[in-house]
């Protein structure tokens, strides 16, 4: 019956380059795919002419094929990527990995412009150097060259302040332009030494500075002279630890994949000037995709992003559209990409380093999701749950006697963290210090459409906030999830003739129980449950962090209606202080530039309404 429907769909295909969205009976997209010849890719669906393994799966839930024609290949290669990433099809490879990897941002048009790090590269006129794929890798890089190229890492705001040197220049690693103890272009000369260092232009830059080195030397400036033979110094000590792993010299992304069943990794190795500078693994994911496939979507996804691509991408396996993939990288490169398959060579060798780590990584993480579902078992035998707490919701209240009120919830998936299913809440409700009140508003909101259910909940505290949580669940007629209160309390341990006050003891409540669970001798499954509930506090204290300071910085100018930015920042500089503000006159007022006469009016009006504390 699928083939007889299938092959009705396909008789309206065109013959030409496009986009072809299968859908089922939902008429929701379940897979995205590109072709030459949009009516010979379609057939081949047709009596598993088409070999790879998801496609019984996907042919039996095909209700319907929408075409796109397009004018080439690459053009469809672009619409195909844009369609995924909207419609996040079941059959496609979805590499749930978006974040923006670090780079270093100089903007040379500045007077003294400083090295900084940023997770998206604009067209700003500024040079940027990265991505780097590990903020571990760009910070040591950081690290490097402060300590050879004394450039500044104060931001704007405290550089135009500073009246007076900070450590930094005490410790010889900054030139203290703020305090104008160095002119605007010995600092672009370091500046430029520092661009060549990150470009890998390692000869060239040594070669300067040993010609300035000598230039110094004869000036009989041997101070000058004695600092670059330090800076030389600690050039070729940072370049020694970098080993070279390619006599090419190219820019190279070099792919190694392992499989096992449906599960599939990925590692990547950054290879510039014959130096590896960064690996990155891609998390572990699951497809009935083949390995051509994967790699195909894989290089389309992750070029389609902020990121540089080299001259050179080494993949372990040959990919059905190669050509098009590399004439779209060309496009975004600007300059010639090869995308190659080695066989021998020194190419060959690298790309046996990646797989190899690949085959590393998936076996350790293989070995580590084993451990936490044993884990999980544990717990949920100790604690006599319903069901394996595959998914964990932690809640946690942050607050400062009742002010800057929040509460947070975090998501735990299989024993770690799944950012996705963080949310925090402002509380609207509740004032003063009322934990329970806070609890049952951040709860209520979680839990009133009753959607997407987790196995448990963990509240942070005692039996008070359990019961709380009890109470709104059957409330809301919540059931088959399990509820617990986890809270660090003192414990008294009789001694001989003392009493013994034990601190931090972690006391897991259970609903029905009067009693206390204690899970020290089982250090798995508490040390699991501390961990959801220490991130569950580290993310509601971020936020109250932030709207702290965020009203810490509220004046009261900000409560005058009419009153912006620009208008407060012109009093404040007129008058100085806020206090000669509310005793200002209409007239004084309305002498300030900018501001007119209603605006004037305003602000005398509302002082007088509300007086100055």
């Amino acid at each position: 019956m699928e083939d007889t429907l299938l092959e009705k769909m396909t008789k309206g295909a065109p013959a030409r380059p496009g986009v072809y969205l299968m859908k089922d009976k939902d008429n929701a997209v379940i897979y995205v795919g590109k072709a030459r010849n949009l009516r010979a890719r379609v057939r081949s669906y047709i009596g598993a002419k088409d070999s790879r393994p998801m496609i019984p799966f996907l042919v039996s839930r095909i209700n319907d094929i929408e075409f796109v024609v397009t004018g080439t290949e690459k053009e469809a290669l672009i619409l195909e990527n844009t369609l995924i990433k909207k419609n996040r099809p079941r059959y496609n490879v979805n590499l749930r990995d978006d974040k923006n990897y670090f780079s270093i941002r100089v903007d040379p048009g500045e007077e003294y412009p400083r090295l900084e790090l940023v997770r998206h590269m604009k067209n700003d006129g500024a040079r940027y150097f990265g991505p780097y794929s590990s903020s571990q890798a760009v910070k040591e890089t950081l690290r490097a060259i402060q300590k050879v190229f004394p450039l500044r890492t104060c931001r704007e705001r405290a550089f135009r302040k500073r009246t007076r040197p900070c450590i930094e220049y005490e410790i010889k690693r900054c030139s203290a332009p703020c305090c104008d103890y160095i002119s605007s272009s010995d600092y672009k000369k370091i500046l430029s030494d520092a661009m060549l260092f990150l470009e890998g232009r390692e000869k060239k830059l040594i070669s300067n500075l040993r010609l300035r080195m000598k230039e110094a030397s004869k000036a009989l400036k041997f101070e000058d002279a004695a600092a670059l033979r330090d800076s030389i110094n600690a050039i070729e000590k940072t370049l020694e630890r970098q080993r070279v792993v390619s006599t090419s010299f190219k820019d190279q992304d070099v792919y190694g994949l392992f499989r096992a069943g449906n599960s599939t990794q990925i590692y990547a190795l950054y290879v510039r000037k014959g130096k590896i500078i960064g690996q990155r693994k891609v998390p572990l994911f699951k497809t009935r995709a083949g390995s051509p496939e994967i790699l195909s979507s894989f290089l389309k996804q992750y070029y389609d992003g902020d990121v540089a691509i080299p001259e050179e991408v080494i993949i372990p396996e040959e990919i059905e559209d190669r050509d098009v993939v590399m004439e779209w990288m060309r496009d975004k490169r600007r300059r010639k990409v090869s995308l190659l398959v080695p066989k021998r060579g020194g190419r060959a060798d690298l790309l046996k380093i990646a797989v190899k780590n690949a085959e590393n990584v998936f076996a350790a993480q293989k070995d580590s999701k084993a451990e936490r579902e044993k884990t999980l078992h544990l717990l949920a035998g100790k604690l006599y749950l319903k069901k394996l707490p595959r998914r964990i919701e932690c809640f946690d209240i942050s607050n400062l006697q009742g002010k800057y009120a929040v509460g947070s919830m975090v998501t735990f998936r299989d024993g770690e963290p799944d950012r996705a299913g963080y949310r925090r809440f402002r509380i609207r409700t509740k004032e003063g210090a009322d934990d329970y009140g806070m609890i049952r508003e951040v709860l209520e909101r979680r839990y009133r459409k009753g959607e997407n259910l987790p196995d448990l909940i963990v509240v942070d505290g005692g039996k008070g906030q359990l019961g709380v949580a009890i109470s709104v669940a059957c409330e809301l007629g919540i059931e088959n999830v399990d509820i617990i209160g986890l809270a660090k309390e003192s414990r008294i341990m009789p001694g001989e003739g003392l009493k013994i006050v034990r601190k931090d003891v972690d006391r897991i409540y259970v609903p029905k129980r009067k009693n206390p669970v204690y899970l020290t001798k089982h250090p798995p499954a508490l040390f699991l449950l501390q961990r959801v509930r220490d991130e569950a506090h580290r993310f509601a204290v971020t936020y109250h962090r932030k709207l702290k300071e965020k009203g810490d910085f509220h004046s009261i100018l900000d409560d005058i209606p009419g009153i912006g930015k620009k208008r407060k920042e012109v009093l404040l500089a007129h008058f100085r202080d806020v206090e000669k503000i509310r005793t200002a006159s209409k007239e004084e007022l309305h002498n300030v530039p900018g501001i007119g006469k209603g605006a004037a009016s305003g602000i005398f009006e509302h002082f007088r309404k509300a007086p100055f504390p």
